[in-house]
């Protein structure tokens, strides 16, 4: 893949390959329904309301929108999430900001942290030879996906309910 492929995305995409290829294409055909839920809003005033002392959302080259970062012996990127119920594709998202920051910026000695306020729980994220390899697997499926003329038919799944996009796709 080519560093203008990997530049491409937004983290949000990553995300939403992992939730759902409906919801990928829907936002990155600017088809935007989030500013209407009410799971998306509670998810924001987490983010908001927590850990306040940090310097908050960090944009890199419009694509990377970091929560927060942390420096010490290394440069740890911290994303705030409501709940691990949709855990893979946070982790998804988080690798595919430490790829970025490796492959586009150049800084190969990034660490990730998914930060669970409400259960006060941490999980520390490394990039890996074989994350590196995932992620540019999914990227190139991401690609594949938005590039279709319409959207894939959407799957029902457990979470439909509170996502965006339910009346869009179910009603």
């Amino acid at each position: 893949m080519t560093l203008l492929a990997e530049a491409l995305f937004t983290g949000t995409q990553v995300n939403y390959y992992i939730v759902c290829p409906t919801k990928l294409w829907l936002f990155s055909h600017h088809i935007g329904m989030e500013t209407e839920s009410e799971h998306v809003q509670v998810g924001k005033h987490i983010h908001e309301t927590s850990y306040a002392r940090e310097k908050k959302e960090i944009i890199i080259d419009d694509r990377i929108g970091i929560d927060f970062m942390r420096q010490g012996e290394k440069i740890v990127i911290c994303e705030v999430k409501k709940s691990k119920k949709l855990e893979r594709a946070h982790l998804y998202q988080l690798w595919y900001y430490l790829y970025y920051l490796h492959k586009v910026k150049g800084m190969p000695d990034v660490e990730g942290q998914l930060l669970y306020p409400a259960t006060k729980e941490r999980e520390v994220i490394q990039l890996t030879s074989e994350v590196i390899a995932e992620i540019e697997q999914t990227l190139s499926k991401i690609k594949e996906i938005i590039s279709q003329p319409k959207a894939p038919e959407p799957v029902y799944k457990p979470y439909c309910k509170s996502c965006a996009y339910y009346e869009f796709c179910w009603v």
